[in-house]
Formats: C-alpha cells, sequence, structure tokens
C-alpha cells in the first residue's frame, strides 16, 4: 500500500501507438496504458473500491440517522419528538464539522516533529466543514422555528435557537480564520461552538452546568480523536512512498490516542450515572442507544489496539494503516449514534412514570 514497483521502461505497446507509464511516484502498480484504451491490471477493479465503499457508508449513515431515533424509542411508550431523523442528520454534521476542524488544528504538531518527513501536506477540509457545521445549525433553527410555530426572528429569542444562533456564527468566524494567514485563532470561535452546543444538550433542571462541563470536555475529546485520525490516515496514505515516517506519525497519534480515550471514558461514564436510570437501561430510547453506542466503541477499542500492535511489531505501517481506517469508519456510526443520543427523550420522566 506504501511503496510499489518501479516502472518497467520495456513495457510492451500495441502496434504504432504510443504508450504512457504511470509515473511511480503515484503509489499505484504501473501499466501501460493505451492512448485509446484505460486502465489496466487490477489496479482498474480496486480504483472503483474506495469510492463505493464510501458512497456506501455514507448510506449507511443517513439512513441510521433518519431511522435510528424511531427504532430505539419503539415500544417505550415515550414522547415522539417531531423530525427527529432530520434533527439527527443536522447535528451528525454539526460533530463532524467540528471533529473536522479540530482534528486539522491537532494534526499538524503531530506531523512536524517526524524526522525525515516528505514536505508535502494534505489539502486542508477545515472551510468547508465549518461551513457545512454552520449550514447543519442554521438547518436546525429552521426546523425548530416550523416545530414551534414561530418566526425566524422569534425563535433567536427561545434559549435553544439563540444557542444554536451563536454555534452557527461561531462556526462561520471558524471558517473565515481557517482561510486566513492564521488559522489557529479558529480555536477561540470553535471553544465558542463546543460551550454553546454543551448548553443546548443539558437544558434539564438537574445540574445542567455539570452536565454542560462533561460535555464540553467529551465533545472535544471525541473531535479530536476523530478528526485527528482522518487526518493523520490521509498523510499516511500521502506519505505511502515514506513508509518510515508513516509509521512514525501513527505512533506520535497512537500515543495522543490513549489519554483521549482516558477523557472519554470518565466523562462518558460520569454522564451516563448522571443521566440513565438504571431501570430504564433496556426501555428507553437513550439507555438502548447508549448501549449501541457502547458496542460501537468495544470494536472501535479493539481495532485501535490492533492497529497499535502491529505498529510495533511491523516496519512496514501497510497493516495498522488499514486497521486504523477501520477504526474510522466505526467512529464515523459512532457520531452519527451520539447526535441520536442528542435527539432521544430524557429516560428520567419513564423511570419516575408511577
Amino acid at each position: 500500500m506504501f511503496s510499489g514497483p518501479p516502472a518497467d521502461p520495456a513495457a510492451p505497446t500495441g502496434p504504432g501507438l504510443p504508450a504512457v507509464a504511470v509515473p511511480a511516484s503515484t503509489g499505484d502498480v504501473p501499466c501501460a496504458v493505451e492512448i485509446t484504451g484505460g486502465a489496466c491490471g487490477p489496479q482498474a477493479g480496486r480504483s472503483w473500491t474506495a469510492p463505493l465503499l464510501l458512497c456506501a457508508a455514507g448510506a449507511l449513515a443517513l439512513l441510521v440517522a433518519l431511522l435510528g431515533p424511531g427504532l430505539v424509542a419503539r415500544g417505550t411508550g415515550e414522547l415522539r419528538i417531531p423530525g427527529a431523523g432530520l434533527t439527527t442528520v443536522l447535528r451528525t454534521v454539526l460533530f463532524a464539522a467540528l471533529a473536522l476542524h479540530l482534528g486539522e488544528l491537532l494534526a499538524p504538531q503531530l506531523v512536524r516533529p517526524v524526522r525525515g518527513r516528505p514536505l508535502t501536506a494534505v489539502r486542508s477540509w477545515a472551510v468547508y466543514a465549518s461551513l457545512a457545521g454552520a449550514a447543519a445549525a442554521a438547518g436546525q433553527i429552521v426546523r425548530l422555528a416550523a416545530v414551534s410555530d414561530l418566526g425566524i426572528t422569534e425563535t433567536y429569542g427561545t434559549r435553544e435557537g439563540g444557542l444554536l444562533l451563536l454555534i452557527a456564527n461561531g462556526l462561520v468566524l471558524a471558517a473565515f480564520c481557517a482561510a486566513s494567514r492564521r488559522p489557529a485563532l479558529a480555536l477561540a470561535p470553535l471553544a465558542l461552538v463546543i460551550g454553546a452546543e454543551a448548553l443546548r444538550a443539558h437544558p434539564e433542571a438537574y445540574s445542567p452546568e455539570f452536565g454542560a462541563a462533561l460535555t464540553v470536555v467529551h465533545l472535544t475529546a471525541a473531535s479530536l480523536w476523530t478528526g485527528g485520525l482522518l487526518y493523520v490516515l490521509r498523510t499516511m496514505w500521502l506519505w505511502r512512498d515514506s513508509p518510515v515516517a508513516a509509521r512514525a506519525l501513527l505512533g506520535r497519534y497512537a500515543r495522543l490516542a490513549i489519554w483521549l480515550y482516558v477523557a472519554l471514558a470518565a466523562t462518558g461514564t460520569a454522564s451516563t450515572l448522571r443521566r440513565l436510570p438504571l431501570d430504564v437501561v433496556f426501555t428507553s430510547a437513550y439507555g438502548r442507544t447508549l448501549l449501541v453506542k457502547l458496542a460501537l466503541m468495544a470494536v472501535v477499542s479493539v481495532l485501535a489496539v490492533a492497529a497499535r500492535r502491529r505498529m510495533l511489531r511491523d516496519a512496514d505501517p501497510s497493516v495498522a494503516h488499514r486497521l486504523a481506517r477501520r477504526e474510522q469508519v466505526v467512529l464515523g456510526l459512532v457520531v452519527v449514534v451520539s447526535a441520536i443520543l442528542t435527539v432521544v427523550p430524557d429516560p428520567h420522566w419513564i423511570s419516575l412514570r408511577p
């Protein structure tokens, strides 16, 4: 995956037709391609694999977001949340935007100390991610106005509407910072966005400040883990002809990911004990969704440990890279399930029900 054989200068050509060899620097298996023909060899088939898998993963995530809230609430007797599927999709986009942007602010700090690294860098997605997140926040404002039968201006005056407006403006400002010569300035508006989202997620009467503080740490750690891993994987693919540097980069990320995992586990446990009564773990939409998230996190943990072991054992990081890619896919599903958790009803009312 990280290196390919050199181009064969003696590749055969058709009669009277020149051949074009694919440069070895692309990392693809070179083959002679006639001007009148297309790609040849197994690489032609593999070229469609990644886009197809990406489309399939996106379709699966969309289905989970749209149908998940209704499925986990089936048979619980809880109140139906209007537009729960659409809200889940919008919050998934928002969480993904935070992860992408924060990951791009974190991962370059891991890249710079790598010795012998190539000078090439991946293209930034921060501007597009933040603008998409701002659009998702604006979409939630429109949905809230429609559900509440309020005008847009009146919706801004509500607690949730005002916080969503703050989130949208913060992400627009973060996009401007990312497009400037000092992209690190985006940390301030992104911190504001995380704080506003944490407050929005905790309207309950019981210790909302403590819940919001836990969410700030949890959302920050989750965004750095998911977004940082994506940036590292993109960089490793770009450095596939420099396996030593790629392996060193993955190792630096793995050491940081341990601490992010600890923060996620601690805050996630505290949030669960605070918000989920034990008697409704299996009979509430929140409890069922949390069980799905825990199962996915167990898969993520196994893949992360396996990738770290292969990285320590093998000089070639290709196997560890493949395992980390699978970890990234499962983390994407975790983001969707986390969005569902913010949509389903608070489980306390069903626990206290006579």
